[in-house]
């Protein structure tokens, strides 16, 4: 081959990552990367800014891109989410993204609304339906795990509790193998959890004691506006959050193995590991 000839290897196509710097989204970016894949990490602070609620913000994000992986902040349930979605998809496909992966969740009819709008986009699409996230525990909910009393609104259900890396490893394998185009995932971890039984296993994790403390929605939605976040935010995550944990999700299913071939990652394991890092640890906060 002369050392002038045209290389005609075909590159690789580009993933757009949405919320690149979100629990899933990043862990998505990270396995893409290693295993040579290009990707655009979009976010609303990122190199590649992407916000849904400015659609001048798309168009950039989606040049050049073949598939994105689609989540939506703050969630997917919640009112107007659904349009927003649909209308992205719609102008995805008219940019020639030829697959999209959306991350939804269980049990929230505003979820599946925004789940057949990708499905009626016209591109290959996969939909992966979660139960609610180990990473809460370490990513959101740090300071009340650190202190020893989380309150949320969740009652004395059980929720399938699912790690980030499961959901991460199954969106990756629906982006780049096609055998997934077409499938809708729901994903549950192996076993069901009460927010007492995960307390129990948070407190053997860090070795001391760490409470569950129910609380209404309201009284829960006053404590994210507390911290910072914006009251029109805070109501509907609450009740979101009191509406998912009723008991409409308990029960397991088995999208991961079904996608994976593997069962999924047990919360003990996860809080065994996270605990390791000293996420939770009292003196890691005074330092």
């Amino acid at each position: 081959m002369s050392s002038d000839a045209i290389d005609t290897t075909p590159t690789a196509p580009t993933t757009l990552v949405l919320g690149a710097t979100g629990k899933t989204g990043r862990r998505v970016a990270d396995r893409l990367r290693a295993a040579g894949s290009p990707v655009r990490a979009a976010s609303r602070s990122g190199e590649t800014r992407f916000d849904w609620q400015d659609q001048s913000t798309w168009a950039p994000a989606l040049a050049g891109v073949d598939a994105v992986y689609i989540t939506y902040y703050p969630d997917l349930a919640l009112p107007g989410a659904a349009d927003l979605v649909g209308t992205f998809a719609d102008q995805a496909v008219a940019n020639g993204v030829r697959r999209l992966v959306l991350l939804s969740g269980r049990g929230e009819e505003g979820a599946r609304q925004a789940e057949l709008r990708v499905q009626s986009s016209g591109a290959d699409w996969t939909i992966v339906r979660c139960a609610f996230f180990n990473q809460n525990f370490s990513e959101t909910f740090v300071e009340p795990v650190r202190h020893g009393v989380l309150a949320m609104p969740g009652g004395d259900t059980a929720e399938p509790f699912l790690d980030a890396d499961d959901i991460a490893d199954v969106v990756c394998a629906a982006l780049t193998d096609d055998r997934h185009v077409g499938q809708l995932y729901e994903l549950t971890g192996p076993r069901l959890l009460t927010l007492t039984e995960v307390t129990g296993e948070l407190s053997t994790a860090v070795g001391r004691e760490v409470l569950y403390i129910p609380v209404t929605p309201e009284e829960y939605a006053s404590e994210l506006v507390s911290h910072g976040m914006p009251e029109e935010e805070a109501v509907p995550i609450a009740e979101l959050i009191a509406e998912v944990l009723d008991g409409r999700n308990a029960y397991l299913t088995d999208g991961v193995q079904r996608a994976l071939g593997r069962p999924p990652r047990d919360f003990a394991d996860y809080a065994h590991d996270t605990a390791a890092t000293g996420v939770w640890s009292l003196e890691r906060k005074a330092s």
